[in-house]
Order: structure tokens, then sequence, then C-alpha cells
């Protein structure tokens, strides 16, 4: 049984696509004629050009709605398909579940043409979220030993631009920092059901701060203490688009191939 097997049965609800960050991850795709989604889950963000969903979880690929593109049920570590089969590969918010990070980069460069793209987030700044910094240090230490740090990847793709996703306070998508503006939301058994990050801590460990947290929002501290982020349209909480273009990276790579001795 996967991971979302077990957590993954709200995503179609609390997980609905942010049309802000789709159109960020659109636009990071370029002009990719197709696309396959590594770690697809439910299909958010895929966009019309997607010809294959890759995604371990068979609860997940059954929350797919009608007329997405075909999903195969596989790992990200074994794709059982050809070289260079679509422009695109793209992961997003999935790398940190993966078992083998290098055999699943592996087969994102594999089987991309042109470019990958990955969606994940820095736990240096991300542990610094006020949820984790001040009630849930339970969770940060969980995010400690799942997260991916950012250079390692580049360093996993050979090389890659780095884009700031900064977060909506009204952002549709229920993601661990979602509801930076909106601290109430965590305090929802259904939320926080589709977050891996508190869905996988579990909650026995989450309930001191989250009692902690009731407590403030009824007597009005967090809002004094957070009164700086209720004008914030945005916020940078560490989600970040790792672009590669396989094109540029060839030719750099054959340059350091041809470069003289000294």
């Amino acid at each position: 049984m996967t991971t979302y097997d077990r957590i993954g049965a709200t995503y179609h609800h609390t997980r609905r696509p942010d049309h802000r960050i789709g159109l960020k991850i659109h636009e990071a795709l370029g002009d990719a004629g197709t696309v396959i989604n590594v770690g697809a889950g439910t299909g958010s963000y895929e966009p019309p050009q997607t010809v294959l969903a890759v995604e371990p979880s068979a609860v997940m690929i059954a929350q797919r709605p009608a007329g997405s593109a075909r999903a195969l049920q596989a790992s990200a570590e074994s794709i059982p398909i050809a070289d260079d089969s679509a422009d695109a590969a793209m992961a997003l918010l999935t790398v940190h579940h993966w078992t083998n990070l290098e055999a699943g980069i592996g087969e994102l460069l594999r089987i991309a043409r042109r470019r990958v793209l990955i969606f994940t987030w820095d736990q240096a700044i991300f542990r610094r979220f006020w949820l984790l910094d001040e009630y849930l240090p339970e969770v940060a230490a969980f995010d400690d030993t799942r997260a991916i740090r950012i250079d390692r990847l580049v360093a996993l793709l050979g090389s890659a631009r780095i884009e700031k996703v900064l977060i909506p306070h009204d952002c549709t998508d229920g993601f661990g920092a979602a509801f930076w503006r909106r601290p109430e939301a965590y305090l929802d058994p259904e939320v926080r059901a589709g977050m891996s990050m508190l869905a996988q801590t579990g909650e026995e460990a989450l309930r001191p701060g989250l009692t902690r947290l009731s407590n403030d929002l009824s007597s009005g501290l967090w809002h004094e203490r957070h009164a700086d982020l209720l004008d914030r349209e945005t916020l940078d909480v560490g989600y970040r688009l790792l672009v590669t273009d396989l094109e540029e990276l060839a030719g750099l790579q054959s340059n350091r191939v041809r470069a003289p001795a000294r």
C-alpha cells in the first residue's frame, strides 16, 4: 500500500489546483507539446498537452476527473515507457515521497526530450513558517527527514533554473502552507487530511499545538502576533520551481567535453 492509498482519499476536494500557481507551472513548461506528469496524484496542474500520468496509488488515480490523461500505475523510480517519450516531464510536490531519489530523477531525464520541471520546497525557508515554528515543531522535525535539498536536486538534474512560487492568501490548493493567512483552516481535520506533512505526523502528536493555535485564535493573540500578514496578498514560504532545459544542458556538457585541458 502506498502512502496515498492511506491518506489521499480527500484530495479531490481539499487539493483543488490554484489557477495562479497553475499559470506559473504552465509558463515554465514553455512550448512543450507533450507532457508526462510523474507522481501525478489526482491530476492537479496537468496541462491539456499531458499524454500520460504516472501514479503509484490506486486511490489517487480513482479521483482523477473524467477526461484526464491516461494514468499508468507505476512508481517514479521505474517507469515502463520508452526513452524520450514526451517533450517534458513534470513532478509536482512529489519528490519527497520517492524511495530512491536518484532513480526517480534519472527517469525524469530519461523520458523527457526537452524539459524537466520539479515543484518542491526549500526546507530552510519552510520550517520558519509560523505554523511549524510556533505551534507544530514536530511537523518541522518530520519534514526535516523527508525534504529534499534544492542543491541536491539541481546536482542530480545537472542544472536548473530556480523560480520562487509565491503563495496567494486565498490559495485553493490546500497544501502545507496554503492557509498562511487563514489559520483557522488548520483546525479542520478534513483540511489536515489533505496535507501529507500533517497526516503523516499523526493527530496525537498534533493535538497540543493545535490546541494552542485554537486558543490563540480565540484570544486574538495570533492576529496580534501576525498583524503583518493580514494585508499581504502573497507570501514566500519556500515553494520553488526547478526547470531544466535538456537542450541547454546537453550543450553545456558538450562544451565541457570539448574544453581544452590547461
